[in-house]
């Protein structure tokens, strides 16, 4: 596996450096390159790429906002004997201490960020344009992600939604209900849900829900820290 990953990386270094983490799911280490440390995530699961690739397109889009710290990602890559790995930047974690109130304001930071940009827009009359080799921000009044992303392996379809409780309940709550009528047949369970769906609108009727990006999947063990503050992954 290493030495397809060496040449997949186009790196004449790739050394172990003892660091290793993982979860229920998947496992990883890190590697010194000629391009600095990286962490390398393995799964060798058939939905490890579609995972991965979720994984890296939500981790770019929260690293453009600039407002809290995630691991830069690389690339995710196909190795023989059916493994598929994500590489991103290694970064020097502890236990989350000493910047637990910044890592609460920064991930308010990321919850405002898209309704403070569009206020911006509204204020100055204009869009954000991209110069020469710089990407763009753009803001985004619908809700939804332009890919697929997953919990665990689970696939979570984000189609744009013109307001939130569309997409809650049928790209959240319905796929669950359908899992569940599939695995046990609960007629109970389909009668109730065909209820509750028409009384959801109803419980958020006096409220305004800005389109907000979130982490997803943000809990203890997806956040750390370093001396400059908080990590998330």
């Amino acid at each position: 596996m290493e030495d397809a990953l060496q040449e997949a990386l186009g790196t004449t270094v790739l050394q172990p450096t003892g660091h290793m983490g993982g979860g229920c799911i998947s496992h990883g280490q890190s590697y010194d390159t000629d391009h600095g440390r990286v962490f390398v995530k393995c799964n060798s699961q058939l939905e490890a790429r579609r995972m991965f690739e979720g994984e890296m397109a939500s981790l770019e889009a929260i690293l453009k906002t600039g407002t809290i710290k995630v691991p830069k990602p690389i690339k995710v890559i196909d190795l023989p004997e059916c493994s598929t790995v994500f590489v991103m930047e290694h970064l020097e974690m502890r236990a989350v201490n000493r910047h637990s109130a910044q890592l609460g304001t920064q991930l308010a930071d990321l919850h405002l960020y898209n309704q403070r940009l569009g206020e911006k827009l509204k204020k100055e009359g204009s869009t954000v344009g991209k110069g020469q080799g710089q990407t763009e921000v753009q803001f985004v009044d619908q809700f939804g992600f332009h890919t697929v992303t997953c919990c665990g392996y689970l696939p979570q379809v984000n189609d744009w939604h013109s307001d939130w409780v569309s997409f809650f309940t049928r790209q959240r709550i319905q796929p669950q209900m359908d899992m569940i009528e599939k695995k046990s047949g609960d007629r109970e369970a389909r009668e109730l849900w065909a209820q509750l769906q028409l009384k959801i609108p109803s419980l958020f009727c006096d409220m305004e829900i800005f389109p907000a990006l979130l982490h997803g999947d943000l809990w203890g063990g997806n956040v750390a820290e370093d001396d400059s503050g908080p990590d998330y992954f």
